[in-house]
């Protein structure tokens, strides 16, 4: 019961709201009250460990004196840039400190773990996003309109008659017209079979019966006549076979949730007043007009 509490998105708000009015208050009582700037053990050694990674050596004491003072000056730019007012109607820095409070959900997101329960279920609810589509093997012979004319149908329903009283392990090479695609396809999906002979020509194809010639069926191309080897049915894998990209599509539905949950929070501690405009006026005219 305590987990299943602790897990809970309510409480997880709670935490962050009492978080964010601490770190405000701080902040503000130390731009306000304390005119101090003190550089922490912690980071001059983050200043070090990234002067150390970006030239793989220690920075000498002139060069760490160096970056401290430039850490300092950028304290005091960001401190005399606050009580100035430079951050206000900047919408680069407007849109960055935004992204840094919607960073907090996702953060947040990042640090629920789900049980396989929760994984299975999301599975089964959104089959589509997983499920392995349908495949075929097939053979095609093609017929080409500008080489038989208006003859193309009856030569084809001829060659059909042929192929269906002749021998399966016959070469259909031989049969049809040329063509740069190949006369056979294994395990090859509809999407796939769309892209080479068009879409009318997949829809057609994945509604016929396997193991018997069938046609003919129409693409850009011509006519063909097709036979079905082998057609397997789209079926949803096991969680174990996908489990890893179950994970990464449940991570990012928490972080749009969390997102969607804590922007709405957030969104109800303000009154928002839209003032009417000479624009605003129009553009709601022209939908009206629209709609009519």
């Amino acid at each position: 019961m305590l987990k299943k509490w602790l897990r809970e998105p309510l409480l997880h708000f709670l935490l962050i709201g009492g978080t964010l009015f601490l770190v405000y208050g701080l902040q503000n009582e130390d731009l306000v009250e304390n005119n101090r700037i003190v550089i922490s053990e912690a980071q001059i050694d983050r200043l070090i460990t990234l002067w150390g990674k970006s030239r793989q050596r220690l920075p000498t004491q002139g060069e760490l004196q160096g970056l401290i003072e430039q850490q300092i000056r950028e304290e005091v730019m960001y401190r005399e840039a606050l009580a100035m007012g430079l951050d206000q109607n900047d919408s680069v820095v407007r849109r960055r400190l935004a992204q840094k409070v919607e960073f907090i959900s996702a953060d947040l997101a990042a640090l629920a773990e789900p049980t396989e329960t929760e994984l299975a279920n999301y599975l089964s609810i959104n089959s589509k996003k997983f499920e392995q589509p349908a495949t075929i093997n097939f053979s095609q012979i093609y017929i080409s309109y500008d080489k038989h004319g208006d003859n193309v149908r009856a030569y084809a329903k001829n060659l059909l008659n042929k192929l269906t009283q002749s021998d399966s392990t016959m070469n259909i090479k031989t049969f049809g017209d040329s063509l740069m695609l190949d006369p056979q396809y294994k395990q090859i999906t509809e999407p796939g079979v769309s892209r080479l002979f068009g879409k009318d020509f997949a829809s057609e194809l994945f509604t016929q019966p396997v193991g018997t010639w069938q046609g003919p069926i129409t693409s850009g191309f011509g006519l063909h006549l097709i036979r079905i080897d082998k057609k397997s049915e789209s079926r949803l894998p096991e969680l174990n076979a996908v489990r890893e990209k179950v994970l990464a599509e449940w991570m990012a539905q928490q972080r749009r949730d969390m997102d969607k949950i804590f922007y709405q929070s957030l969104r109800q501690r303000y009154e928002v007043v839209i003032e009417a405009t000479a624009s605003n006026a129009a553009i709601s005219q022209s939908s009206a007009d629209a709609k009519q």
